[in-house]
């Protein structure tokens, strides 16, 4: 993509959106601060008052690419009266989202959207967390089988996003894969209705350990 000319407004967001197109066309860590400055129409200067480093600003992209991620799943469950269905309908948009956008899809778990001075809102797993509450809430989902269920979900649909973007599972269509993310939700969560009570280990992430800290 050709240089776009800065004028005025709001810099910070225009170097962002370069730094996601940069992602887009040469991954992660193929572009240079001054890269993103330059697609702008600035200087590199002008860009260090918002970021001191490119670092920083994948760190910011990350954020940013995460709380989306997150509104998307969101919007997708209330979409949804059921709350299973809720659940699911917020599972397909991960997987969806992360076959249409994947180069950016592998930024938003990399290693600086795991600041733990970070805050980021919605962030997905606070959906997954919100789905599995209304479950528990309609009885579908004891207090043993909700325990640590938000780790065991975001494991299995992550593993279809991440199996299905690598190309080490294939199918034909979007809808497919929809179905697919469908079929392992339900699943999953019908396994975990009929658990019979366990202590089970307790996973922990750097946004759970935030959110605890409140």
């Amino acid at each position: 993509m050709g240089k776009r000319r800065y004028h005025h407004g709001d810099l910070r967001g225009a170097l962002l959106d370069a730094a996601e197109e940069l992602v887009r066309e040469r991954g992660v860590a193929g572009w240079s601060l001054r890269e993103a400055s330059a697609r702008v129409g600035v200087s590199p200067s002008a860009a260090y008052h918002h970021f001191s480093s490119r670092d920083a600003l994948v760190r910011a992209l990350s954020v940013r690419v995460l709380a989306g991620l997150g509104e998307r799943m969101a919007e997708a469950t209330a979409a949804e009266e059921d709350a299973r269905r809720g659940l699911v309908a917020a599972c397909r948009a991960y997987v969806r989202w992360t076959l249409a956008d994947p180069a950016v899809a592998r930024l938003a778990f990399a290693a600086p959207a795991r600041d733990p001075d970070t805050t980021i809102s919605p962030h997905p797993h606070d959906v997954v967390d919100a789905g599995l509450d209304r479950l528990a809430a309609a009885g579908e989902l004891g207090p043993e089988a909700r325990a640590a269920a938000d780790f065991t979900v975001w494991a299995a649909v992550h593993g279809v996003a991440t199996l299905l973007a690598d190309g080490l599972m294939t199918l034909d269509t979007p809808e497919a894969a929809g179905r697919q993310t469908e079929r392992v939700v339900e699943a999953l969560l019908t396994g975990l209705a009929q658990e019979p009570p366990a202590t089970w280990p307790a996973p922990r992430s750097t946004h759970t350990e935030r959110r605890a800290r409140g």
